[in-house]
């Protein structure tokens, strides 16, 4: 039977852990696990047998780092590796389908990290491309924490293999991956993108994965697949162990699995007998049917964004139609203009940003592609892609970190036949304008007649109707004023008869009357009866939003008026510490704007010295922004985002002091490594870039870092904190061995390590001073060894 069909009828098992078996077999500190697929084949094949034998149905190759950069200093390439996997795989005994596992590349994207999306796209490519000519069944990404690499991942295999994709992402205790994306904000775009299954892997134990399982579970249309840890990891007599039995992993598996997950194993920690033990609970009972669960949503990385649920505002204001400003922004590559635009609009209560950069003197495929860029790294609203070119709306739909919509179609069929592709290809929402090759009808029927078309067109595409936003188009009171009625009737019509919906442009309403404020209000009070979901309108007309906030009391969708009543006690307070903010660099870093930054902190050290800057504006802007990290009000992309700007100021600061002939002023040494045998550097530059913006003098020795090395630079420097770094398990005990030399040795210095295989107890059975959870905790633990106030 076709694993597509498999899927959707019965169980699925899924083998165990790759690593943990190898190590049971001698894999040692530092050797490569894909090496053994031409190293020690038979060692590869033994394990797959043990695993079908166990009663998996699919098996994973041996390949889940088996990327360029990962194999780039083993003398193999990934065709050789992959091939050879596959080839392995494929020879063992047994009936299954061969998965081809493709892991995390490794390094961060933008604008986290350094790697642009079309790089980790060829990288991952290569992967499939091998695969699927060595003859795997299925393609699957796991382990991945980043939702823009798992995007490009997915989008690699289905561009070059038409085989079922399969995709989990690793998600912390805080029921988010690494870089802040919480499970429907996975399902969103993963089921837009049109995996064939999604889930969750390694992360956690079982128990400790059951609510993030239930929360995917809510969302997802499509089969869920979960491969838990055997648990928490210990260290016993120089061994890594986990902490819960065969018994009590089925145990919490089967419960995911009558709640709804159909796609079963495990991951670090287990074995075939833990494999074993689920296929013996749930082999012969049939999975709950899937239930389509039809909500319309958009997505940034971080946050979702559900229509039909209350009023969503859509921000109008990244657009150059009868902007002068925003127009010499765009002609002189002005992002900061822009930027600032999309944050006063989030700060006014958009909950979705439209950006439209369509001018004919610049080139709007490069300028939209930059802007939401940019925009993406700074704030976490779902963005509207608004072009008439299908060329750009492609651009930015495939760089977009997300689930976007597409603005727009309409019901010429040429258009529909451009558009739709690429809404379906990328699991857009689409808006559909009601008009067609004889314009825009009088009478609201024939608009509606016009929606139900491009709802069925849409159809014809994969396109469900959940993932249609019609606008049926808010005509000038001045010049078509018979109009403005048919115009909220059709609306009526299309959200009753057809079930989808609905946006509009209100302050087209408007145009060419005077007190335009107050036409928009009342029109805009008139839709929303209607039955308007997203009014496309500018946030910072405080008047406008206090209508949709009144409407939410009187519609019973701000229940017991706790927004309404919030948004309106102490105004003028709020209106004061606004003001007040304005310009200030402490607020430019905060909301990450880094060529303002830069002018700024010019001026300020014309009155101000350097010292001055720092404790004043830089550490205090960087304590907030650690602050909301902590409490989840941002994740990783604007934390980065504002250290980032910060380094600009810090820049400037040097560059002065170097001019003066001044030293810089340093409030420590620290040297960070990652341990032998480790090549993942993520956490590591992350917790470099936000360390050396509190002041502190960061030694960074880099990745796969020899014990040596970390001790003689130690003694060398005269260091008071080291920082190790290890992401998987099997060099942990490399950072063991680290910390026991560096004591055997007399160096003076305490060590901090973190990592996502550790955790406070892993910590401190190695002998580790301090563990640091993330960044922000690593800065709290280098103040205090460095007696730091």
């Amino acid at each position: 039977m076709a694993i597509r069909d498999l899927i959707t009828k019965e169980f699925i098992f899924f083998d165990g852990a790759m690593g943990t078996m190898l190590q049971q077999r001698g894999l040692k500190t530092g050797e490569i696990p894909e090496t053994y697929n031409i190293l020690h084949p038979e060692i590869i094949k033994e394990i797959h047998e043990e695993y079908i034998e166990a009663g998996a149905n699919i098996i994973t190759t041996n390949t889940f780092g088996a990327n360029e950069l990962k194999l780039k200093n083993t003398g193999y390439s990934v065709e050789e590796i992959v091939t050879n996997a596959v080839k392995i795989a494929k020879g063992a005994k047994g009936e299954k389908y061969v998965a081809l596992d493709i892991g995390p590349i490794g390094q961060m994207l933008e604008p986290i990290g350094t790697l642009n999306f079309e790089r980790a796209y060829e990288i991952i490519k290569r992967q499939v491309v091998a695969g699927v000519k060595a003859g795997c069944d299925v393609i699957l990404i796991e382990t991945i924490s980043d939702l823009y690499e798992a995007k490009a991942a997915i989008i690699a295999a289905k561009e070059n293999s038409d085989l079922p994709v399969f995709c989990t992402m690793t998600f912390e205790e805080d029921g988010r991956t690494f870089t802040g994306t919480d499970p429907i904000t996975m399902v969103t775009l993963l089921e837009g993108l049109g995996v064939d299954a999604l889930g969750v892997n390694c992360s956690l134990g079982p128990g400790e994965l059951l609510p993030i399982v239930e929360e995917i579970l809510k969302y997802s249309s499509i089969p869920v697949m979960v491969q838990p840890n055997a648990g928490l990891p210990k260290i016993i007599d120089g061994k890594t162990v986990y902490n819960i039995s065969e018994e009590e992993f089925s145990n919490h598996v089967q419960t995911m699995a009558e709640k709804g997950a159909c796609i079963l194993g495990g991951c670090c920690g287990t074995n075939e007998k833990f494999i074993k033990k689920v296929v013996s609970k749930l082999n012969y009972k049939t999975p709950k049917a899937l239930e389509n669960k039809e909500y319309t949503s958009v997505c940034s990385p971080s946050k979702t964004v559900i229509l039909g649920n209350g009023v969503k505002v859509i921000g109008e204001r990244i657009n150059p139609t009868g902007k002068k400003k925003f127009k010499e922004a765009l002609k002189n590559n002005n992002i900061d203009y822009i930027l600032t635009e999309a944050i006063n609009q989030m700060e006014a209560g958009a909950d979705i940003l439209d950006v439209n950069v369509g001018l004919p003197e610049i080139n709007e495929t490069e300028m939209m592609v930059r802007v939401i860029k940019e925009i993406q790294s700074i704030i976490n609203l779902p963005l509207q892609i608004d072009s008439s070119s299908p060329e750009v709306i492609e651009a930015a739909a495939r760089i977009y970190n997300g689930k976007a919509i597409i603005n727009s179609v309409n019901g010429k069929d040429q258009i529909m036949k451009e558009v739709f592709p690429i809404a379906k290809k990328y699991g857009a929402c689409v808006v559909g304008l009601t008009l067609d090759d004889s314009g825009i009808p009088s009478k609201a029927e024939d608009r509606f007649k016009i929606a139900e078309k491009i709802v069925s067109t849409a159809k014809e595409y994969g396109i469900k109707k959940e993932n249609i936003l019609i606008d049926c188009l808010v005509l000038t009171a001045s010049a078509q004023q018979e109009e403005v009625m048919e115009t909220l009737k059709a609306v009526r019509l299309v959200k009753e008869k057809l079930g989808v919906k609905t946006l509009l442009g209100v302050s087209n309403v408007s145009f060419g009357l005077p007190n335009r404020e107050l036409l928009n209000q009342t029109f805009l009070s008139m839709a929303l009866v209607q039955g308007l979901d997203a009014p496309i309108l500018n946030p910072n007309n405080k008047a406008i939003m206090d209508v949709i906030k009144s409407f939410k009391v009187l519609a019973n969708i701000d229940k017991e008026a706790k927004e309404y009543i919030e948004v309106n006690s102490n105004v003028e307070v709020k209106q004061e510490v606004q003001t007040t903010n304005k310009g200030d660099l402490k607020d430019i870093i905060i909301k990450g704007i880094k060529e303002e930054a830069t002018q700024i902190t010019k001026e300020l050290l014309k009155t101000n010295d350097s010292l001055t800057i720092v404790d004043n504006y830089l550490i205090p802007a960087l304590d907030v922004v650690g602050g909301k990290f902590e409490r989840g009000e941002i994740f990783l992309p604007q934390l980065i985002q504002s250290a980032e700007t910060v380094k600009n100021s810090f820049a400037v600061i040097k560059e002065k002091e170097l001019l003066e002939n001044k030293k810089g002023v340093s409030k420590g040494k620290i040297i960070l490594a990652t341990v032998k045998g480790d090549i993942h550097d993520i956490g590591k530059n992350i917790v470099k870039v936000i360390l050396e913006n509190y002041g502190f003098q960061i030694i960074d020795l880099g990745k796969d870092v020899p014990i040596e090395k970390v001790v003689k630079t130690a003694q060398e420097e005269d260091v008071k904190l080291v920082g190790l770094s290890a992401l998987m398990t099997t060099t942990v005990k490399s950072m063991e061995e680290t910390i026991k030399s560096l004591k055997e040795n007399n160096v003076q210095c305490e060590t901090i390590v973190g990592g996502a295989v550790l955790n406070p107890e892993y910590a401190k059975m190695i002998n580790a001073d301090y563990y640091a959870k993330d960044a922000q905790e690593a800065v709290q633990i280098a103040k205090k060894v460095f007696n730091i106030v």
